[in-house]
């Protein structure tokens, strides 16, 4: 048996499409092995561009900042959740999962295949409070989702999960590779910024 990688992350570019009214991200080359001896790049961005974590200090006024959480905060067993075609993500979607405290659940809407479309952030479904609910009473770590956020302005549903330490992930891609694995587990290891959020590259591992 061999372990298997699937890296459900967005490559960060200076192109990459952001939330509507965040600053575009600047990916600049500083230096040229040519006339330097050396490359290196510089980067300028928000923390909510591309596949990123958020922590409860994005929504919650005296809320964790990601560089507080250990490390082990950031691995565990995955389970998928399919709510594409889906209008909402709702709490039936969960029947049928077995999930424990701690593990990390990650949706997928189908809605990555839009990344650079203006739908992509005119479009996407929310999850709903009953959903939301279920994970706090589950006691999940982290939920992550192919979409630009779990719900929209007033952002009930990221103030709910943040608010119990459930961490979110946002603008995950290639989540259909895992529909056929009903076993596997996830990665998710944020940049150390002491900040509210930050880029997180997410892998998932399957035993093939």
């Amino acid at each position: 048996m061999r372990m298997k990688y699937i890296d459900l992350t967005h490559t960060f570019t200076k192109k990459m499409p952001v939330y509507p009214g965040d600053p575009m991200p600047e990916l600049v080359q500083t230096a040229f092995i040519n006339e330097a001896g050396y490359n290196e790049f510089q980067i300028k961005s928000g923390m909510h561009v591309g596949t990123h974590m958020d922590s409860p200090l994005h929504m919650i006024a005296h809320g964790k900042r990601l560089s507080e959480y250990s490390a082990d905060r950031f691995f565990g067993e995955g389970h998928l959740i399919d709510a594409r075609e889906k209008d909402s993500i709702d709490v039936d979607l969960l029947e049928g999962h077995k999930i424990s405290k701690g593990d990390i659940v990650l949706i997928v809407t189908g809605f990555y295949k839009k990344f650079n479309s203006p739908d992509y952030y005119e479009k996407y479904p929310e999850i709903t409070e009953g959903f939301a609910l279920k994970l706090i009473e589950l006691g999940v770590k982290i939920v992550g989702m192919d979409t630009p956020s779990p719900d929209r302005p007033p952002f009930k549903i990221h103030k709910m999960l943040l608010e119990n330490e459930i961490l979110i992930i946002e603008n995950i891609t290639n989540l259909e590779e895992l529909l056929k694995h009903a076993q596997f587990g996830v990665v998710a290891l944020p940049a150390k910024f002491d900040a509210e959020a930050a880029p997180v590259r997410v892998i998932a591992h399957i035993n093939d």
